[in-house]
């Protein structure tokens, strides 16, 4: 996001939350977030892709929402409203082909009307067999499995240049220059955990009596767009529906909060980007004193770069009556991992226990074989570092980075339970706690700044000779 669409965003958001009465709300946030996700989409080499993109998010959206509605609930007239609008909205911003004047809001110029017709249709009619075989166990799972196909090849650059391909083909374009950089699609990662989070959900019967335009608003909500934090829908929904709020405290705290953000990621995190550890400068440097330097301005940038955009997503969103959940705690002040991952990405970590740790170690607690608890937290911690390190990209070093967090999280947690077994104690003079928690801190923030090795580097030669400089193994 460029500091020009920030400032677009900031006034439409103030002027969204002082004019918007709380019975519209739902409608404007839906059809400026619509909008917003087309202007943010970037530019892709493939033709009409980076139209076609965020229509798919719309078209997702739609078939979660219809997907996740209670069995005897009927379509009601302004559900059907509501999409028609949705639906001619796109096709407005289809006709911007035509209209060189409101270039900026499509990246590049949109497919044919016929193009776009169709694939509208198309995805009307998914909805709709969505919505009449919702009540089928196999229908949210077969949701869950597209959004899940989808994700896969995003994140793997062999699918996407496959997929690139393709797309290059379809449109008479050459697939020799095909690029896993061609499907960049925006906020895709955030979408699809907000839209999996409503459709797990209903495979459990809980259902949440969200109108078409709620539910649009809370799936493409443009604050939280491009990178979380990921919101539930029922929280979302309570500050949606809510009718009475302190307009002027909103703009103080979101104001506030964009200024913290905005400091955050274009004046500290940006100068860091100059000397960090990345692909260009790791094999430059042979120094242990020199690359310890990159990797702790590289730990800095990360951290203030991402919680610098969570910042002024929360910002926007409070602007608009919105209160984002933190995603955030000063994680590299903890003391420990378990610390740490309890204050770095709230939201995603949050998710992961709820959809995935939780429910597998039940079914490990409650299986035959009955495996021992340490075997049980070691599965349930590495599936789901595991997975958070593969959702970032399907490489070697996303994998390893995830399962170095998983081995320290399982030595810790098996060193704190040592330690209430033989029923250790914190030592009782200040001099000494303040001692231990800073033997805590500098070992738990060398050890995350170590794992953001893998992170950082694209692949494992790399970033074995970054480990080896930092080690002073290096000649």
């Amino acid at each position: 996001m460029t500091l020009t669409q920030l400032a677009v965003l900031i006034a439409i958001a103030l002027a969204g939350g002082w004019l918007l009465p709380p019975n519209r709300r739902a409608w404007a946030l839906a059809l400026l977030s619509l909008l917003a996700i087309f202007w943010l989409q970037p530019a892709i080499a493939v033709r009409g892709l980076d139209f076609w993109l965020p229509t798919a998010a719309l078209g997702l959206a739609l078939l979660t929402w219809a997907v996740s509605r209670p069995s005897p609930q009927t379509l009601t007239r302004s559900d059907g409203i509501a999409l028609s609008v949705v639906l001619l909205l796109v096709l407005l911003v289809a006709l911007n082909r035509y209209l060189p004047a409101l270039c900026c809001l499509t990246p590049g110029r949109p497919p044919q009307a016929t193009a776009v017709i169709t694939g509208l249709a198309l995805i009307s009619a998914l909805a709709l067999v969505g919505w009449r075989l919702r009540a089928r166990p196999l229908t949210p799972l077969l949701a869950i499995l597209l959004l899940v196909s989808a994700f896969l090849v995003l994140k793997s650059e062999p699918l996407a240049r496959l997929a690139s391909a393709a797309l290059r083909s379809a449109s008479g374009q050459d697939a020799s220059l095909a690029s896993a950089l061609d499907l960049r699609w925006l906020g895709y990662s955030y979408l699809a955990f907000r839209l999996l989070h409503v459709l797990r959900d209903a495979q459990e019967k809980k259902h949440y009596p969200a109108s078409l335009p709620e539910f649009l608003a809370y799936a493409l909500f443009f604050p939280a767009y491009t990178s979380g934090p990921i919101d539930r829908l029922p929280r979302f929904l309570t500050d949606l529906r809510q009718e009475q709020r302190d307009r002027r405290q909103d703009v103080r705290a979101g104001g506030l909060r964009l200024l913290q953000g905005a400091l955050k990621k274009y004046v500290l995190a940006d100068t860091l980007a100059i000397f960090s550890l990345d692909p260009a400068n790791a094999l430059q440097v042979n120094s242990p004193m020199w690359m310890w330097l990159l990797l702790y301005a590289y730990a800095l940038r990360l951290y203030l770069d991402f919680s610098g955009y969570t910042d002024i997503a929360i910002g926007l969103g409070r602007l608009l009556g919105i209160r984002l959940p933190e995603n955030f705690n000063a994680p590299y002040l903890k003391t420990n991992l378990t610390g740490f991952w309890n204050a770095w990405h709230i939201t995603l970590a949050q998710w992961f226990r709820a959809y995935f740790f939780n429910p597998l170690t039940r079914w490990l607690r409650t299986h035959p074989a009955k495996p021992p608890i340490w075997a049980i937290i070691l599965v349930g911690q590495t599936g789901v570092m595991l997975l958070i390190g593969l959702w970032h990209g399907l490489t070697w070093n996303f994998a390893l980075w995830g399962l170095w967090h998983a081995a320290g999280l399982f030595v810790h947690n098996r060193w704190s339970e040592w330690q209430r077994a033989r029923g250790w104690t914190a030592p009782a003079r200040p001099w000494q706690q303040r001692v231990l928690a800073a033997g805590g801190w500098l070992l738990t923030f060398n050890f995350v700044s170590l794992g953001w090795v893998w992170f950082a580097l694209p692949d494992l030669q790399s970033s074995l000779h970054v480990l080896q400089a930092l080690l002073g193994m290096k000649p």
